[in-house]
């Protein structure tokens, strides 16, 4: 078997990956908390390990991955929407994670095997805080549950931050109830017009923090392979992870691999709703297919930030065009051979190097154009299917992607026609011809566009 190599950012660099049980390939995602439409840089860490859990599926075999992103449906955000909007907080949670279900679908992200709900986990959070009282690591104090930072003495390993830098940077909430500034809630107290559950320690509600350890410890167990998410949340996020669930599991490590996709930015700031930056997923599906947005994500390393804009998903568009392109002029062809080309598959076990796999996609899709005999166009689009796959790209019915399906059969052979017409006035430098048959194509409203592996065409919308 290939190996494949995964930058940890815990030991800050890449290590070839070693699954605890190759038959149970246990990996982790922090999912969205569901106040309001998701934005685009949202959708980054689903894109990002969609396509791990496909290369995990190839290597181990799809029922041995068991990918678990959660839902956070109680939070102050979603309070605070439900009061803005009049709906409940169960009404504006169950909204927004379907419609968060349905943007990722449309981008081609595969439900995760299991997707906990914070609120359906109150009992392991209770469970979880009461050992770490019982050990030293946390107490109460008038209504809330904290955990005791420096009761933990490697915190801070995986930001790699010193406790002084942290209690000098960080935004902490400085309260008479805390032993020490850094200390982090666990659980809270609510009145009675907010969400709580009865506890030990009084009727109250979770922290964020609390809740993903506790349904990673449900369901994953107590130490898993891989952790990901944004690299937003290496820190206190994932930081307070680790404390908790390593002081909860005896010292047990929470997960041998920590992985974390760069920020997606707007220009050069940041795309978050705080700043008013944002590019929802909901709004950008109106105007481009999801497969472009997917694309677009994966243009950039994994763990590099990258820049969106419409330069981008209109690059991407075009770069698409190109496979659909091939796959219908091959459309014809049963593919032959499943086996995804050991160049393309070195690059993603290469710590998902999706730039340099995009590369090889596209010679893929060269070489696939190239072909002369039908068995080597048949193999070329066996491989090309195969390495999109493994992406997730290329999948959909050329004549659907292009806006053909449905064309009446006649009207498709005359611009077909017209297609080789205007090609072949190109190549003798004929461009008066080549124009007027553009100009003919463009008054039946027919977009074409030219590229290394010929030229494609669809329908414009009326």
């Amino acid at each position: 078997m290939k190996s494949l190599t995964l930058y940890d950012t815990m030991a800050r660099r890449k290590r070839a990956f070693e699954p605890i049980d190759p038959g149970r390939v246990t990996l982790y995602v922090c999912g969205p908390t569901v106040y309001s439409y998701a934005h685009i840089g949202n959708a980054r860490p689903p894109v990002v390990f969609d396509v791990l859990r496909r290369v995990l599926s190839h290597l181990y075999g799809a029922d041995s991955v068991v990918l678990a992103a959660n839902i956070t449906d109680i939070d102050d955000k979603i309070m605070a929407a439900a009061r803005e909007s009049g709906e409940g907080i169960e009404a504006v949670a169950t909204k927004f994670a379907k419609i968060y279900r349905e943007d990722l679908t449309a981008l081609g992200v595969a439900p995760p095997s299991i997707e906990p709900k914070a609120t359906d986990h109150i009992e392991p959070m209770i469970a979880m805080m009461q050992r770490l009282i019982d050990d030293g690591h946390a107490y109460a104090a008038e209504g809330h549950v904290l955990f005791s930072v420096k009761s933990y003495e490697a915190y801070g390993a995986l930001s790699k931050r010193s406790l002084d830098d942290m209690i000098a940077g960080a935004r902490v909430e400085v309260a008479p109830y805390k032993k020490d500034p850094c200390d982090f809630v666990l659980w809270k107290p609510s009145s009675d017009e907010e969400p709580g559950w009865d506890s030990p320690w009084g009727r109250g509600r979770p922290g964020w923090h609390l809740e993903c350890s506790a349904m990673c410890e449900t369901h994953l167990g107590e130490t898993i392979d891989i952790h990901g998410g944004g690299i937003d949340l290496v820190f206190p996020h994932h930081e307070n992870e680790i404390a908790q669930s390593t002081c909860a599991h005896g010292g047990k490590t929470m997960a041998n691999y920590w992985l974390h996709n760069g920020f997606l930015n707007m220009g050069s700031d940041k795309m978050s709703k705080s700043l008013g930056n944002v590019a929802l997923i909901h709004d950008l599906l109106k105007d481009w297919p999801g497969e472009v947005l997917r694309c677009a994500l994966l243009t950039a390393h994994y763990r590099a930030p990258l820049t969106w804009n419409a330069d981008l998903l209109t690059k991407t568009r075009r770069s698409l065009d190109r496979i659909y392109g091939v796959l219908r002029r091959l459309g014809h062809l049963e593919p032959v051979g499943t086996d995804v080309p050991e160049a393309f598959l070195d690059a993603l076990l290469d710590d998902l190097n999706t730039p340099k796999a995009m590369s090889e996609l596209f010679q893929l899709a060269g070489e696939a154009n190239k072909a002369e005999t039908p068995q080597e166009k048949a193999e070329a689009k066996g491989r090309l299917l195969a390495a999109g796959a493994l992406m997730g790209l290329g999948q959909d019915d050329p004549d659907a992607w292009f806006g053909l399906a449905g064309m009446n059969p006649d009207e498709r052979m005359e611009i077909d026609a017209l297609i080789e017409r205007r090609q072949a006035a190109r190549e003798a430098k004929d461009w008066a011809v080549a124009d007027e048959v553009r100009d003919e194509l463009n008054a039946r409203k027919i977009q074409v566009d030219d590229g290394p592996e010929g030229s494609t065409w669809r329908k414009m919308a009326e």
